[in-house]
């Protein structure tokens, strides 16, 4: 029986279950505050962090995982897996996927693969959790990133942030700097389409609860009367999200489901945020 290892980065916002249950090798992404070091997920968590942004006025930045790290990773994973699929944050928003590919470049070794999700969140989780799914059932490497590949035109993430201006420092707002105009007075949705890569602008609604429900309308644009696959984000806003989460339970067929906190080296360029990463069933 084949064996394939699943690598991703902490940007995927996989809960912890599912990357034990799945064996999946997260590898976190570094988050810097005022000249600290800290691996995201790890030494600095979800709650902790949007707590310090609050707080603090001090905007941290980010650093990809380095060559050496994947370096590391896959030739520790390909002792004991007859392969190694990394599916990683996309590249429009992260350096990751370069260092992976530099490190798949100096192992030579074809069975390292290395896929840009296209995407971010829990968004980029569900095409790992795909795959790992798929490696699980003991399928060959290239099953594996078949079943990858065709999961990513599937997958969206919205989110509802508090500002764009954490987007606009960082540089990740993409098509979406249209909105900066206007950005004031506003709670805007911003989303990743489908295999797109970038953030874009997509609605501009006034208060919290005017965007939650532009989301749910967003969604169900998506996702019609098919069953749901879906994860809450947040940052900072555990009620938003409860009540977001309530909400999709009653108007759709959910068939999986999670809440999690919006990894902090997601919400050092979002913010604080109310995000919904989903696919539908076919």
């Amino acid at each position: 029986m084949s064996t394939v290892a699943i690598v991703t980065d902490s940007a995927a916002n996989l809960p912890d279950e599912l990357v034990k249950q799945y064996a999946i090798r997260v590898l976190p992404l570094k988050i810097i505050w005022q000249g600290q070091v800290l691996q995201d997920g790890i030494d600095l968590s979800g709650q902790a962090f949007y707590r310090r942004l609050a707080e603090d006025n001090y905007t941290p930045s980010t650093s990809a995982v380095s060559t050496g790290e994947f370096l590391e990773t896959f030739r520790s994973l390909r002792e004991r897996h007859d392969a190694v699929v990394a599916i990683l944050l996309a590249c429009e928003l992260s350096a990751n996927y370069e260092s992976a590919m530099i490190a798949q470049q100096m192992l030579d070794d074809p069975n390292v693969r290395v896929m840009d999700s296209r995407t971010a969140a829990m968004a980029q989780g569900f095409v790992a959790l795909e795959a790992a799914r798929t490696a699980q059932t003991g399928a060959p490497v290239e099953e594996v990133v078949a079943r990858a590949q065709a999961f990513i035109p599937r997958v969206h993430v919205f989110g509802a942030v508090e500002t764009l201006e954490y987007l606009r420092r960082g540089g990740r707002i993409g098509a979406a700097s249209a909105f900066l105009g206007s950005m004031l007075q506003i709670k805007p949705i911003v989303g990743i389409p489908p295999g797109n890569g970038s953030v874009v602008g997509l609605e501009r609604p006034r208060t919290w609860k005017r965007a939650i429900t532009q989301m749910l309308d967003l969604v169900a644009e998506q996702v019609g009367d098919q069953a749901l696959h879906v994860a809450v984000g947040h940052g900072g806003h555990p009620e938003a999200a409860r009540t977001f989460s309530d909400d999709l339970m009653r108007r759709f067929d959910v068939r999986e489901h999670y809440i999690t906190y919006f990894t902090p080296v997601m919400g050092a360029h979002a913010g604080p945020i109310l995000a919904a990463s989903f696919y539908s069933e076919n």
